[in-house]
């Protein structure tokens, strides 16, 4: 079972910036700098979290995950200011 996440992160590194990016590219989608939404099963969770284990400093970086729930059950309410914001659909992913 897929839940949605919303990924924050603070790099204060750029290099370990752009890495940490370049990795959340692979699991979701980009919603604005330094946010992603993903749908995550447990199993790609636990290798995205050790993955970004293995990328941050833990004194200078910080990564948040917000677990939104079961992601074909919820439905994010939100409020958008500017660009059209959509949560993200169940969809191939190519690897």
């Amino acid at each position: 079972m897929e839940h949605l996440y919303i990924i924050c992160y603070d790099i204060r590194n750029q290099k370990r910036w752009r890495r940490v990016y370049r990795k959340m590219k692979g699991y979701g989608e980009w919603v604005q700098l330094s946010v992603f939404q993903c749908r995550l099963n447990r199993i790609r969770f636990l290798r995205l979290e050790s993955e970004l284990k293995e990328i941050i400093v833990n004194t200078d970086d910080h990564v948040l995950f917000f677990d939104l729930g079961p992601a074909d059950q919820v439905k994010p309410r939100t409020v958008s200011l500017g660009k059209t914001f959509t949560p993200e659909e169940l969809e191939p992913v190519i690897v």
